[in-house]
């Protein structure tokens, strides 16, 4: 997986969260802070300070509606980096950093990783 192919991958994530989001926010009224969230997500990925914006729009989400935050892909935290990282452990942060340094190796040598098994590897999913 090259950098491109990273970024599709996580913005693919971050879609499927907004759906996600979205279809929670349909049942709430107009001013409710679901629906601004949803909104806000919707439109994330098409700002061009997108990774400034994520942070705080995360911490939104996690303190206003904690009980979606496990919903929230792990994988887009890394992504977003900066204090989205304050919502991982650091064992968490070491692995997708090994898992970055993998992906990067891999495309300093001219291959690509297979992402998605070295994270299920990485992460036990296997």
């Amino acid at each position: 997986m090259n950098d491109d192919q990273y970024r599709q991958h996580c913005l693919g994530m971050l879609g499927n969260f907004n759906t996600m989001l979205a279809k929670e926010a349909e049942s709430c009224s107009d001013g409710d802070p679901l629906r601004e969230l949803s909104s806000a997500f919707d439109t994330l990925a098409e700002l061009p300070d997108m990774y400034e914006q994520a942070g705080p729009l995360v911490h939104r989400l996690f303190s206003s509606c904690p009980q979606l935050a496990p919903l929230f892909p792990r994988e887009l935290l890394w992504f977003f980096g900066g204090d989205c990282l304050h919502l991982m452990p650091d064992e968490e942060i070491a692995l997708y950093q090994n898992l970055d340094e993998q992906r990067l190796d891999a495309a300093a040598n001219g291959d690509l990783l297979d992402y998605h098994g070295v994270r299920a590897n990485l992460l036990k999913l296997q």
